[in-house]
């Protein structure tokens, strides 16, 4: 991509403000969310797409720095990088063009994947600040799209707009169908909120919905458009992965883990987060759908027992 140059900008002090009408106009109609930082990194510019993306408006963003900690940017093993150590900073330090992926924070609490590029700008030759550039890589819209064709029967929960439990029994009986006829592999997991009671208890029962779409939004973003989420009932949710081994599995289970504890939103000025508890299993010979959901739940409450925040597998 080579090094990138404002068209035109005004100096005050060390930031970069933009004021090309029809610059801002083309970075507005692009589809990927695009923002600018200074050398210190305050925000300067905050595009059309950034605010669809992440939920915040610009008049939200602009004039913050990233170690205000927005967006709460976060890698697959939960490091916070906007206090330190994120691509963008990176680039502001070796002037190099970085890609990557991390996980942003919704407004609404959930956890968005996105690739980013982070950019370099100069102006007459002397570093003024970097943009990055980033994508919603999720399977949100492409899940959604399938789950408008059932959205008038008796299939969808209500709260959380996923897949209910009749729903998610018939996607299980799908798959272990085609386990026995053309033997493949799947596999299926528990989520359970931790302490859920005493969320709805100390909050209210509205606060305990907010938290379930939360979740319901970080879960659906974050599995392959061949995966499978539902609500299985109260604060029980589950998956159905496929063409996965054991470790693929706990990979994939913990990095949704790692996601919840680290997804939160705003309850008047208390910052309300949640953890949960996983058991998965992968199919064996001898299953039959009542064995392999009751494996999954026993794992479940065993990670429960252990401590709570963590993946039990079988």
């Amino acid at each position: 991509m080579g090094k990138y140059k404002v068209v035109k900008t005004i100096k005050k002090g060390r930031v970069v403000l933009l004021y090309n009408e029809n610059y801002n106009k083309l970075l507005d109609s692009m589809f990927e969310g695009v923002y600018f930082v200074d050398n210190n990194r305050k925000i300067t510019f905050w595009n059309k797409s950034a605010e669809q993306i992440t939920g915040f408006s610009a008049n939200e963003v602009v004039g913050k720095y990233c170690s205000d900690n927005i967006l709460k940017h976060v890698d697959n093993f939960g490091k916070q990088l906007c206090l330190g150590g994120c691509p963008l900073h990176k680039t502001l330090e070796t002037k190099d063009i970085i890609e990557a992926k991390v996980f942003l924070h919704h407004k609404s609490g959930h956890r968005v994947p996105v690739a980013i590029k982070t950019v370099p700008l100069f102006e007459n030759g002397v570093i003024v600040g970097a943009a990055e550039v980033f994508q919603d890589i999720s399977k949100r819209n492409e899940l959604k799209e399938q789950l408008g064709k059932y959205k008038n029967l008796a299939l969808i929960d209500q709260l959380t707009l996923l897949p209910n439990r009749r729903f998610t029994e018939i996607q299980i009986q799908k798959v272990f169908k085609e386990y026995i006829d053309f033997k493949l592999p799947f596999a299926i997991a528990f989520f359970d909120i931790d302490h859920f009671k005493v969320i709805n208890d100390n909050y209210s029962h509205n606060v305990g919905d907010d938290i379930l779409k939360m979740l319901a939004q970080t879960y659906m973003n974050n599995i392959k458009s061949s995966d499978f989420i539902g609500r299985w009932g109260g604060e029980e949710f589950l998956a159905i992965f496929t063409n996965c081994d054991e470790q693929n599995l706990l990979s994939l289970i913990d990095r949704i883990r790692i996601l919840v504890e680290n997804s939160s939103f705003k309850v008047d000025e208390t910052e309300l987060k949640a953890t949960i508890s996983i058991g998965a299993t992968i199919v064996k010979p001898e299953d039959d759908f009542e064995s392999i959901v009751k494996r999954a739940d026993e794992l479940m409450y065993r990670s429960k027992e252990n401590g709570r925040n963590r993946c039990s597998i079988d």
